[in-house]
């Protein structure tokens, strides 16, 4: 079933909130709880049942009055809305200490996202390993790119390039960039993207400290 097939009407937020979904379904798997309310769940999230509701009624509901949701179900959909059933392959450029940090986390990903190149500019730590993986010349990115399928590419250099980095990912046909670099890139249309802006993110965090909100 294509749960995206009517996406542009979903609001960013509820795509947004999925993960988090999945995050918390996947604790109660792990609990051996079978079934939960949207009640409870809300109560676990910190969010109301009725924004759970109507969350889910975008992708088909999957509740049953008086039930509840079946969790390992539930979980099961939301892995089938977020495209979590096959396998992506990545390529991360930029390989410091951010760039071995995001190396290290999606290698957990054992069944969803798989690396398979990394690179950097760096002539001192090229041909040195991370992980299992030898660190390639961005030079070789081009034929890489043009040789393997590649889905995501993950930039996690410094600002300077990475605007190219993205030109040659998107030259290379991969799906989408997943962009820790300090800017703004501009990649076309079909691509998809997401930018972690970890300094815009620490200076928000310090605006509600002095503001009093509560997050």
């Amino acid at each position: 079933m294509n749960h995206l097939k009517d996406y542009n009407r979903i609001s960013p937020a509820v795509i947004k909130r999925l993960p988090r979904y999945k995050r918390y379904l996947s604790d109660l798997r792990k609990k051996g709880i079978e079934r939960v309310s949207s009640g409870k769940l809300g109560e676990l999230m910190g969010c109301t049942a009725s924004q759970i509701r109507q969350d889910l009624n975008n992708f088909g509901g999957f509740g049953q009055q008086g039930y509840g949701y079946n969790v390992a179900a539930l979980s099961e959909e939301i892995d089938g809305i977020l495209g979590l059933a096959k396998n992506y392959k990545l390529v991360i450029i930029g390989v410091g200490n951010l760039g071995r940090a995001v190396h290290n986390y999606v290698s957990a990903y054992n069944k969803e996202y798989t690396i398979g190149a990394i690179f950097d500019v760096n002539p001192d730590i090229i041909g040195t390993n991370v992980g299992t993986h030898t660190i390639l010349d961005v030079s070789q990115l081009p034929a890489h790119l043009s040789e393997n399928k590649v889905d995501i590419g993950i930039i996690t250099t410094t600002l300077d390039g990475a605007q190219e980095i993205a030109n040659l990912l998107v030259n290379g046909g991969v799906g989408g960039i997943w962009n820790f670099a300090p800017l703004d890139l501009e990649v076309p249309e079909e691509i998809a993207i997401t930018s972690v802006h970890i300094s815009d993110s620490l200076q928000e965090l310090t605006f509600y400290i002095n503001n009093g909100n509560n997050l």
